[in-house]
């Protein structure tokens, strides 16, 4: 359960970090408070999680999510560059979040 808490955590980061450039600097109100709300829910969601799991490998793996999440969803929403180092880097951080949870006990 404290996996799917950590990852639901992650999840809740892509989308506080992609709903700050719909905020367009705090300016606009509702995606405002749809980014600030996911930010709570993010931070709730990942303190729950380090209840039970280390707090290195919790937050590491939750920045990881977010970042990968993160960076996928800006080439696909904003055209940003898919170059094969950019998508290589990304896989690399993915397989570091795999290690992570290989590597901790439950």
């Amino acid at each position: 359960m404290n996996w799917i808490l950590l990852v639901a955590a992650g999840l809740f980061e892509i989308g506080w970090a992609i709903g700050l450039k719909y905020t367009e600097g705090f300016t606009r109100p509702w995606p405002s408070l749809l980014t600030v709300l996911a930010m709570i829910v993010s931070l709730g969601l990942l303190g729950a999680a380090m209840k039970s799991l280390p707090v290195g490998t919790a937050y590491a793996v939750w920045v990881g999510v977010g970042a990968v999440g993160t960076a996928i969803l800006g080439i696909v929403l904003f055209g940003e560059p898919a170059n094969g180092a950019r998508l290589l880097s990304l896989a690399l951080i993915l397989a570091g979040i795999i290690g992570l949870k290989l590597a901790t006990p439950a």
